[in-house]
């Protein structure tokens, strides 16, 4: 009997010796295990779970509790052998032929961080207006519970409007981290963006999106440019599925982002009311068109469930339900976070460093002192302080040269940005006339691409009457922003509901760059109302 681990990027435990032993190994079988969890590290990006007391065949064994104690203490030395802290995660009993109560237990190995190369996950908030987007992360990311009228989220505006309203109408974005004890590292007790990054093993970047109808457009272009690793969605107890709560779960499906959602304002409800809502939520997520399964978190040991069963299966649906006023079951939506494994794993981002540098210009900034700062993701590749890049196309198709003489991660310097990895970048006195939202910037040697005319097969998912050619859209993709005209479509000559077809679209105003990273990304396009299409060829 031994301690079986399990790699938290895949939906399979990794196999082990069946003679493995964590009760007082010996110094070879000792060195074997540090170099087994280097490597159950590096693929799980900084952390992976391991099961004590389980064979190699997934029989739940147990062990007695002296033997617990060893295995336990023996991880310990191994993980501080690689630089890691351990956490148990829950203990279970087990029934087994056996007069001596037996245990099994989880434990969380978590690299200490070196160097800023913490874990970064990031989050979109969606939710409909008024369901309490913004006081639930100003909550989690300040450390203190709201006063019920909204105290909790001021420091998360960003516009005075937006502070005499009370209503989201730009994209922000919070940071929550956790240490490698798995403790909350937030901007309680007076610390900074910098302290919090230097703090943290795991850091997750909340995208706080507008839930008003208004601004849908701005939702649309946080979850195509942003990338984010899954999405909250937000329901308010006393209110169900209301306003764009529909539109925000059909975003997230169309894109495949992953989500998990939390049913708010429970201290304003009855029970019998909020018990109303999740059986809302439930009958809509079985519906055909989610084929989701929900799980109703209500204890610690569901929430360590949830998050490993949320990582192994794209279906499985969290539900949480809490209060940002009483931090009624907060403390369960920090453990799921915490445990919540990278949904993609290392030997993808290790492929995607390898290519030519690629990054998308989401914002654009005039900083004094520094110039001209541009933030985004970048998409594939390594970008280095000093390093020479091109950006582009301008309005007639053209890319030029430039630096990048900083970087930033989460508010803090950072020498080495990788891919996947979201950052802002000091173009020094670089003009930003020059630039816009939904430019690329990237490696000279990769001779870009640049795309007036494109083809996608797209899905008509609501119109009024029918779309034609000659009708004009906004389309969203990867990170561009920009109105198109449909030129052709073919076998057909018009459009209702529901209907497929290939359209040909050509671009108003300039030509945009084309990347391997978008070819495949979903696009939104929005006229009297919004459809999805994926892009083919251009």
């Amino acid at each position: 009997m031994w301690t079986k681990a399990m790699d938290s990027t895949k939906s399979e435990p990794l196999k082990g010796s069946p003679e493995l032993k964590l009760v007082n190994p010996s110094q070879y079988r000792f060195e074997h295990l540090v170099t087994q969890m280097k490597w159950r590290l590096q693929e799980g990006r900084g952390e992976a779970v391991y099961q004590i007391g389980v064979e190699d065949n997934g029989l739940l064994v147990g062990l007695a509790e002296e033997e617990m104690r060893a295995s336990l203490k023996t991880l310990h030395r191994m993980a501080e052998k690689v630089g890691a802290d351990i956490t148990v995660l829950r203990e279970r009993e087990v029934d087994y032929d056996s007069d001596m109560p037996r245990k099994i237990t989880e434990v969380l190995v978590r690299k200490v961080p070196d160097n800023q190369q913490f874990l970064d996950l990031r989050v979109a908030v969606l939710g409909n207006v008024d369901s309490g987007k913004s006081t639930l992360l100003g909550v989690l990311t300040q450390g203190e519970l709201d006063n019920g009228r909204g105290r909790a989220r001021l420091n998360l505006f960003r516009h005075l409007h937006e502070i005499q309203s009370g209503r989201t109408s730009s994209i922000s974005f919070e940071i929550l981290g956790f240490n490698s004890k798995g403790e909350v590292v937030n901007y309680s007790d007076s610390r900074t963006a910098e302290e919090i990054c230097e703090s943290s093993s795991k850091m997750i970047t909340f995208i706080d999106l507008a839930g008003h109808h208004k601004y849908l457009h701005t939702t649309i272009f946080g979850l195509t440019s942003y990338c984010p690793d899954c999405a909250l969605l937000l329901v308010s107890a006393n209110t169900g599925i209301a306003g764009t709560t529909r539109e925000h779960l059909g975003l997230a499906l169309a894109l495949k982002v992953p989500f998990f959602i939390v049913v708010s304002k429970i201290d304003l409800c009855a029970k019998t009311t909020v018990e109303r809502t999740v059986r809302q939520l439930e009958r809509v997520l079985k519906q055909p068109g989610c084929h989701k399964v929900p799980m109703l978190v209500t204890s610690e040991d569901d929430a360590v469930t949830a998050a490993q069963q949320f990582a192994q299966s794209p279906n499985v649906t969290p539900i949480f339900t809490l209060s940002s006023v009483s931090g009624e079951s907060l403390d369960l939506l920090k453990v799921f976070l915490n445990i919540l494994p990278p949904l993609t794993n290392s030997k993808e981002q290790e492929e995607l460093m390898q290519q030519l540098t690629e990054f998308q210009v989401d914002e654009i900034y005039t900083v004094p002192e520094v110039g001209t700062v541009v933030g985004g993701t970048l998409s594939s590749g390594i970008c280095r302080e000093g390093d020479q890049l091109v950006v582009g196309p301008t309005d007639d198709g053209c890319f030029l040269e430039l630096r990048v003489c900083s970087i930033q991660r989460n508010r803090s310097a950072c020498r080495v940005l990788r891919a996947g990895q979201a950052a802002t970048l000091a173009l020094g006195d670089f003009d930003r006339a020059l630039l816009r939202k939904g430019m690329v910037m990237v490696s000279p040697e990769m001779n870009p691409t640049i795309c007036s005319v494109f083809e996608a097969e797209i899905v008509l998912l609501f119109h009024a009457t029918t779309f034609r050619r000659g009708f004009q859209v906004t389309v969203h993709v990867g990170n561009v922003r920009q109105t198109a005209v449909v030129e052709k479509i073919h076998a057909k000559d018009k459009l209702r509901t529901g209907e497929k077809a290939v359209v040909r679209f050509r671009f108003l105003k300039h030509p945009e760059g084309v990347l391997s990273a978008t070819c495949s990304l979903p696009t939104f396009w929005r006229g009297a109302k919004f459809g999805v299409a994926r892009k083919g060829q251009s």
